[in-house]
């Protein structure tokens, strides 16, 4: 039985290796609809695109409740009734112990950069760990450890337990946990998409980060003013069931659903050695976009032909070192930028409900909920970052642009933003427009591309590595970010606002030089393209 079970996998393209539920869709379909002929590579392609955005859409889902949490764990008591049992002159009867001290904001930081710095650590760990694993295993097992470190957050409440360590070590070990979602996800996508015009996909995609952060706002603003462990309670299961999902049906590579070079793409039969290759210049080297050998949409061999299998047998190529991976021409501008971009965005992503709480006379939920508004340019910036990265072949350009435009956006937003409500909305979109355009562009299209970087003369084992560098690196700026918002705000916003055009620029300098090879190749291809003008006498 086991062998005519086996037998019916094979003859389908599906191995043993396959997740369970793919086998059983599989098994299913042959047995109701045996005649029907689909493009397999695009349902597979489709649904790791949907489960991968599904899988990092709950990871911001867990990773946003302390920011709308922040203002019922803290808050201003004079406007408030106190119980009969209060003491006459104690003003922070209405906070949640250890928060309940005038120096709240730092503790609430610290909570924020227990999280981002264990996260940023492990990160680099994490992405090495990656390339040596079965990524289906290791997002879904990151998957139901980060659920469980959030469950825990919430249930401080419900134990009312006050000890600021206990808050620590979750955030800590929560950090630890979410580690494992951007390599594993950058790394699936990468694998089954090649690298061939993936800004607009990749910007597509990366809008889970902030459709994460809007679902994790609403629902935690839904429970803050009731029960705030429900607020971390709902995400931790809505994480776990996507989980399961995952483990049930996510296809980490084409290998392992039988995909092979013929189905992918018959149109290459008619192309030869001259096959479309566009570069990005990164640095003093050009990163070559051709597809990756190990990516759905190439063929590779030793000697590669249009006869050549998606995934011979062949020996697996060596893990590719941190120090190799550094070497890449353009990762270190890219990563030192996104220090700086990310720590722009993770403070607004901490701090925003607050300090919209603090400039408005809006209630907690009100503030959690206009700061969606935020998240929502996020969603249109990264598609169209990736749009005009698609377009111009020029990222470190489009990061600049969206950099030099975001420094007024900031300051207008500080000094207008409070004045009405629709104001205060419509510059929260535009602020999240050209903040996240960048960071999504850097830490997707950017990251594959420089991962399959000419360099490494094919191994694809480096996304995995590269990916995990630029985004640990932004990963320590984001946790600057929110603890150095926590000290400032105490003094005054303004200073945060200034804090952040600062980081802004910053990030603007570090791309001049890739900026600046980038226009060159461009001007050197109009002048190669032009038609030459012979003088005949």
């Amino acid at each position: 039985m086991r062998r005519k079970c086996f037998k019916l996998f094979k003859m389908n393209g599906v191995s043993r290796d396959a997740p369970v539920g793919i086998q059983c869709i599989q098994k299913f379909s042959t047995w109701m609809c045996p005649r029907l002929q689909i493009n397999r590579l695009r349902w597979y392609q489709a649904g790791v695109l949907v489960l991968t955005y599904f899988t990092y859409m709950t990871y911001h889902l867990t990773r946003k409740p302390i920011s709308v949490v922040k203002s019922i764990l803290h808050q201003n008591c004079s406007g408030l009734t106190p119980p009969p049992d209060i003491r006459p002159g104690d003003d922070q009867w209405c906070n949640w112990a250890p928060f309940n001290t005038h120096d709240a904001n730092t503790l609430l930081g610290t909570l924020d950069s227990a999280f981002l710095f264990c996260y940023a650590g492990a990160m680099f760990i994490s992405g090495m760990v990656a390339e040596r694993v079965d990524l289906r295993y290791f997002l879904s097992l990151g998957m139901l450890v980060s659920a469980v470190f959030c469950y825990l957050f919430g249930l401080g409440r419900t134990l009312d337990i006050h000890d600021i360590s206990y808050y620590l070590v979750v955030q800590a070990g929560a950090g630890i946990a979410q580690t494992t979602g951007w390599p594993g996800t950058v790394a699936i996508v990468g694998k089954w998409f090649g690298n061939a015009k993936k800004g607009l996909i990749f910007g597509l995609w990366n809008s889970h980060t902030s459709l994460g952060n809007i679902l994790g706002t609403i629902t935690a603003a839904k429970y803050v003013e009731y029960d705030w462990s429900l607020s971390f309670i709902y995400p931790a299961l809505i994480m776990g069931v996507v989980a399961f999902m995952v483990f049930l049906f996510l296809a980490p590579e084409p290998k392992y659903v039988g995909i092979t070079t013929e189905r992918i793409s018959p149109s290459r039969s008619s192309h030869s050695s001259d096959e479309d290759v566009s570069e990005v210049i990164v640095g003093d080297q050009a990163a070559s976009l051709r597809p990756s050998r190990y990516s759905a949409n190439t063929h590779h061999s030793d000697e590669v032909t249009e006869e050549t299998g998606l995934l011979s047998q062949r020996p697996r190529a060596g893990a590719v070192s941190l120090t190799r991976a550094l070497a890449i021409p353009g990762v270190i501008e890219f990563s030192l930028s996104l220090f700086f971009a990310k720590l722009v965005s993770y403070t607004f992503l901490y701090w925003l409900p607050m300090y919209i709480k603090s400039s408005t006379n809006l209630t907690p939920k009100q503030s959690s909920e206009l700061s969606t508004a935020f998240d929502v340019g996020g969603v249109v910036g990264a598609a169209l970052a990736g749009l005009l990265a698609d377009w111009a072949g020029c990222p470190g350009v489009v990061c600049v642009g969206f950099y030099a435009l975001c420094v007024p956006t900031l300051l207008a937003y500080l000094q207008w933003g409070a004045t009405t409500y629709i104001l205060n909305v419509c510059l929260l979109v535009v602020a999240g427009v050209l903040v996240n355009g960048p960071y999504a562009l850097i830490t997707t299209a950017v990251s594959a591309e420089l991962g399959t970087h000419s360099s490494l003369a094919g191994d694809a084992q480096a996304l995995a590595t590269v990916t995990a560098i630029i985004d640990g690196t932004g990963s320590i700026g984001a946790a600057v970010g929110p603890q150095m918002a926590g000290l400032v705000s105490g003094v005054s916003w303004s200073y945060v606002f200034y804090m952040l055009v600062i980081c802004d620029f910053l990030a603007l300098v570090l791309l001049l030089r890739i900026s600046k090879s980038e226009i060159a190749r461009i001007r050197q291809e109009r002048r190669l393209a032009s038609p030459r003008l012979v003088r005949i006498e």
